[in-house]
C-alpha cells in the first residue's frame, strides 16, 4: 500500500472519545432498562408486557424487522425480545444485522417461537441471540431470563464506561499541551494504515487505534513543571520522565479489553539496539505493535511544529528516521515501509481523512 494515507475505521469520532453509556440496571434504579418487544403479532406483544410489567422497564413494540432497526439507530436499548418468524425480515437475519453493527452487536437478544425442533433453536443461536425459549412461555422463567440477561447488559456497559473514561484521560492528557493538537487521532489512524500496509488483522489494527490515544496515558502522573520544562531536564527529572510507559501500564491493566494495547504504552519508546526504555528490549524482542506505532509517533513529532523547533518536511522527516534507522534506533524494515505507505504532508490532515471515516468506521469492529 503506497500513496495517500486512507484510514480503515475508527472507534471514535475524530477529536471525541468514545461514548458514555453506564446505568445502572437495578430494578431500583433511576433509570429504567428499556426492553425492545419484536413480533408481528399484537396478542404476543400483550403477554410479554403483561409478564414483564411487574419489573419497572421501558417497554417498546416493533412489528417488523424495519421497525425495530430505525428503534436500534434511535434508542439505547438494553435487551431485544424478538420472535423467530416476523414479516419481511426474519428474527434470525435481524440478529445477523445487530451483530455486524458496532452500535448495536452488544445488545442482548432474547429469541422465542412456538415452532417446535432443535434446529431452530441452532439457527437461533448460531445468528447471534443470547437464549432462546420455546412457546408457550411460562411467565417465571421469562422474568427470569430477562433479569439475568439485562444485569449482565448492565456489567457491559460499566466496562464500557471505565474504558471511555480512560480514553477521556489519555486525552485530556493531550490537552494539557496545546502544541500537539490531536497527536492522539493521527497516530491513531497513521498506526492503522501502517498496519494494513503489513496485512496485519483486524484485531491488531483495533489495538493500534487504541494505542494511538492511550501510549502516552501515563503523562497523567508527570508534573507539568517536568513535562513543559524549558531547557534540559535533571537526571532527577528524567527518570520521572521516563516512567510514564510503566505508570501507563498501570493505569490501563485493571482493563482486561486493554490488556492487547499494554505492550504499546510499556514499550514504544524501546530502541532496535536496545538502548530505549523501559525495558532495554533488542530487535524484535520490542512487541512489533509498540514498534509500528513509535515509527508513527516519530514521524509525526517531526513534521508538526512545536514551540522549541519548526515542523520539518515530508522529505526532512523521513531523512531523519532512515538516519535513526542506520544509527540502530528504529526497526529498519519499518522506516522504509512507512516511507512508501505515504506519500506527502503529515498524517495530520484529517479534514481530509475525515471524509472517508464514515463508510469505513464499521470495519475493524467486524
Amino acid at each position: 500500500m503506497s500513496g495517500q494515507i486512507t484510514p480503515i475505521g475508527t472507534l471514535a469520532e475524530p477529536g471525541s472519545v468514545p461514548r458514555l453509556t453506564f446505568f445502572d440496571s437495578s430494578e431500583n434504579a433511576a433509570t429504567p432498562a428499556v426492553v425492545l418487544i419484536v413480533d408481528g403479532e399484537e396478542i404476543n406483544r400483550r403477554l410479554l408486557k403483561a409478564i414483564l410489567k411487574t419489573a419497572p422497564y421501558k417497554i417498546l413494540e416493533a412489528r417488523r424487522a424495519s421497525e425495530a432497526m430505525e428503534l436500534l439507530r434511535s434508542q439505547n436499548i438494553d435487551l431485544m425480545i424478538v420472535d423467530l418468524m416476523l414479516p419481511e425480515v426474519s428474527g434470525p437475519e435481524l440478529c445477523r444485522w445487530m451483530k455486524a453493527n458496532r452500535a448495536t452487536h452488544l445488545v442482548p437478544i432474547l429469541m422465542m417461537t412456538s415452532v417446535q425442533g432443535v434446529e431452530n433453536e441452532i439457527v437461533g443461536i448460531s445468528s447471534g441471540a443470547d437464549e432462546f425459549l420455546i412457546k408457550p412461555l411460562h411467565p417465571a422463567v421469562v422474568r427470569t431470563r430477562v433479569r439475568a440477561m439485562i444485569r449482565n447488559k448492565a456489567l457491559i456497559d460499566s466496562l464500557e464506561e471505565a474504558e471511555s473514561i480512560l480514553f477521556a484521560l489519555a486525552q485530556a492528557v493531550e490537552h494539557r499541551d496545546p502544541n500537539t493538537g490531536q497527536h492522539c487521532q493521527r497516530l491513531a489512524v497513521a498506526s492503522v494504515v501502517l498496519g494494513e500496509a503489513l496485512g496485519l488483522p483486524n484485531s491488531d489494527l483495533t489495538t493500534l487505534f487504541r494505542g494511538g490515544y492511550l501510549h502516552d496515558i501515563g503523562k497523567v502522573a508527570i508534573p507539568d513543571s517536568i513535562l513543559f520544562k524549558n531547557g534540559r531536564l535533571t537526571t532527577d527529572e528524567w527518570a520521572i520522565m521516563r516512567s510514564h510507559p510503566v505508570r501507563g501500564e498501570e493505569i490501563c491493566r485493571t482493563m482486561k479489553s486493554l490488556w492487547p494495547v499494554l505492550p504499546i504504552i510499556r514499550n514504544h519508546h524501546e530502541h532496535w539496539d536496545g538502548t530505549g526504555y523501559p525495558d532495554g528490549l533488542v530487535g524484535e524482542d520490542i512487541p512489533l505493535l509498540a514498534r509500528i506505532l513509535q515509527v508513527v509517533d516519530i514521524y509525526d513529532a517531526l513534521t508538526t511544529e512545536r514551540p522549541y523547533k519548526p515542523a520539518l518536511s515530508h522529505a526532512d522527516a523521513i531523512a531523519v528516521m532512515e538516519e535513526e534507522a542506520r544509527r540502530g534506533w528504529r526497526d529498519p524494515e519499518l522506516v522504509p515501509l512507512f516511507a512508501n505507505t505515504i506519500q506527502s504532508g503529515p498524517a495530520a490532515d484529517l479534514t481530509r481523512l475525515e471524509a472517508s471515516l464514515e463508510n469505513l468506521r464499521s470495519e475493524l469492529a467486524r
